[in-house]
């Protein structure tokens, strides 16, 4: 299986304060990686380090390396407009832009330059619209507001936008927490169409979840991964007594 990222020993502080410690995980290529554990575990710190989002936190050191096709992502030479153009993120809450459903989606490639003709243009949105599963639903209002769909379409506009840049990795903050049954069905089933094309990359507190859309799971708890593995086996078979006490609900 080709490898598309590789943690090794990362580390991170905020101020005095360890958030994680010494992770090393190797993430498959086009393949959904699941991260899960009890709130405050670091998996999310984890996930923000693979775009170098916490570069933006105060006080935040990150040690270790992360590599991206076998260069390290922190390397004084890279640069991380590029590098969050490779490596997209969407958020737990649906944030689209105060802007039109097209607009939201042609935000990216407009500032990246991907687009030569409004044509092109064009059909990066529709592209994108379309792999994200929402253009039935938004084709006759492009021109609506992003914020007047429900949370589940906005989402998947989020989706939309992270994918019209071509990232090679989408990294996914809990994508559901916010949503109903009905939309986070739907985006689980655009998660599972999507690792076709990109390495997926996410957390969810939610094991069910984790067992449905991932092919490799790995449990954080207090800063550090306790074990990772194929999902089917971590569910069914863990080799440590703190994941098996997490999944029966011993402890969350």
């Amino acid at each position: 299986m080709d490898k598309k990222m590789e943690a090794h020993a990362v580390s991170v502080f905020y101020g005095q304060t360890q958030a994680l410690y010494d992770i090393s995980l190797t993430i498959p290529a086009r393949h959904v990686t699941a991260l899960i554990g009890p709130s405050g575990c670091g998996k999310s710190t984890f996930l923000r380090c693979l775009n170098r989002m916490n570069d933006v936190v105060e006080d935040c050191v990150v040690r270790g390396s992360i590599l991206l096709d076998g260069q390290n992502i922190y390397a004084p030479s890279v640069d991380t407009v590029m590098l969050r153009a490779r490596v997209g993120m969407v958020f737990q809450k649906p944030n689209p832009f105060p802007k039109s459903i097209f607009d939201n989606v042609a935000y990216g490639p407009r500032i990246h330059g991907m687009a030569k003709t409004k044509a092109d243009l064009e059909e990066i949105v529709v592209e994108s619209l379309k792999r994200a599963g929402l253009w039935q639903e938004v084709k006759d209002r492009l021109h609506t507001e992003g914020t007047s769909l429900s949370g589940g379409q906005q989402q998947r506009l989020c989706i939309a936008r992270s994918i019209a840049i071509s990232p090679e990795v989408i990294l996914m903050d809990e994508p559901c927490s916010a949503l109903d049954p009905i939309a986070t069905a739907k985006i689980e089933e655009l998660i599972d169409d999507l690792k076709a094309n990109y390495t997926i990359i996410i957390v969810t507190h939610s094991m069910q979840q984790a067992a449905r859309v991932s092919q490799t799971t790995a449990f954080f708890h207090m800063g550090k991964m306790i074990e990772v593995g194929p999902t089917d086996v971590l569910f069914t078979n863990p080799k440590n007594e703190r994941t098996q006490g997490y999944i029966t609900g011993r402890f969350g």
